[in-house]
């Protein structure tokens, strides 16, 4: 296969590549040029300058087998909402229809849980469950749910699409690093005193990639199917932290009440002067419910890897320390 990426710079598109590239498959990677190029440094790949909304994204697309848009734009912040529309649903409405065009017989299409929303009942969400778009936290979240039906769309109107949405991957080449790979990076460097009550879905980053591949190869057209692995407390991926580091783990939660209105002067008080906001209203209102998945669907039908979370936190903490982001001694 010939496989067209987007978001190659990125956490998970920089393990996809490698993955396909390990695999014995080719890849052309847009790239913009703004971006840093530091995750595929040395990697025998094509690269394409351009970005989501480029009227020539269909010659880019030529020649290609398949479509892996794992691109999007990520912020909690409020002021992003018309950022993150652009990029994210208009980007994947224009690429969806270049890649058409282009004669690319599959795309997987890197969507989020972020889009499915959490289950009221305190369950599990499997990918039966949709929560009502007006009910995600943040214009993120929203934004990943009209990309995810754009795709639906395409896909209902003949297009072959498959749906992937990964929870919470963690692992190696976190170059930004993410939300989950800075709350690693405080950790590490001791700046954690307490915690919040919360859980998240957690799954290594090289199962993300192989779910792509997957999904590639046994997906249905026009379904998704969640990427995740183990349901965690935030306390107890924080005691998983401390038995692989030896460091102590926060003992304290704070009450909810504490980071929201933190967030709320830093997000809407300080930023009138001049300061950067360090902490996004939506974030923490996200936090208050614990966003816990069911990934059955993708292990029965997909074959999805079940690394364990130990690992991949092992295999993060090395790639940080690696990498001069944080020291564990």
């Amino acid at each position: 296969m010939k496989a067209f990426v987007t978001g190659g710079t990125g956490f998970v598109g920089a393990n996809l590549v490698r993955l396909l590239l390990q695999q014995g498959h080719s890849v052309r990677a847009l790239v913009r040029p703004s971006s840093a190029l530091d995750n595929l440094q040395g990697l025998d790949l094509e690269l394409v300058n351009g970005n989501l909304t480029d009227p020539n994204l269909v010659r880019s697309l030529v020649g290609c087998d398949a479509l892996f848009h794992v691109a999007a734009h990520y912020s909690l912040w409020q002021r992003d909402q018309s950022v993150l529309y652009r990029s994210n649903v208009i980007g994947t409405r224009n690429i969806l229809a270049a890649a058409k065009q282009a004669g690319i017989g599959r795309t997987v299409y890197t969507s989020s849980v972020a889009a499915i929303g959490v289950d009221p009942s305190g369950q599990p969400a499997s990918e039966l469950y949709q929560s009502p778009v007006e009910k995600l936290v943040g214009a993120y979240k929203q934004s990943k749910y009209w990309a995810e039906q754009e795709a639906i769309k395409t896909a209902n109107a003949g297009q072959d699409i498959v749906i992937v949405n990964p929870s919470t991957p963690i692992g190696a080449w976190d170059i930004k690093p993410t939300p989950t790979g800075e709350m690693i990076l405080r950790f590490l460097q001791r700046r954690m005193p307490a915690y919040v009550e919360t859980g998240l879905n957690f799954i290594h980053v090289e199962d993300v990639a192989w779910g792509h591949l997957l999904a590639w190869e046994k997906g249905i057209s026009g379904e998704r199917y969640i990427l995740g692995n183990q349901n965690l407390s935030l306390k107890q991926f924080l005691d998983s932290l401390s038995q692989l580091t030896g460091l102590p783990a926060p003992v304290r939660s704070l009450p909810a009440w504490i980071p929201l209105s933190v967030a709320w002067i830093d997000e809407k008080v300080l930023t009138r002067f001049g300061k950067a906001p360090s902490i996004p209203i939506d974030g923490v209102r996200m936090a208050q419910h614990p966003m816990y998945y069911d990934a059955t669907k993708a292990i029965r039908d997909l074959g999805l890897p079940q690394t364990p979370i130990p690992t991949a936190l092992k295999d993060a903490v090395n790639w940080f320390v690696s990498k001069g982001y944080a020291k564990t001694g």
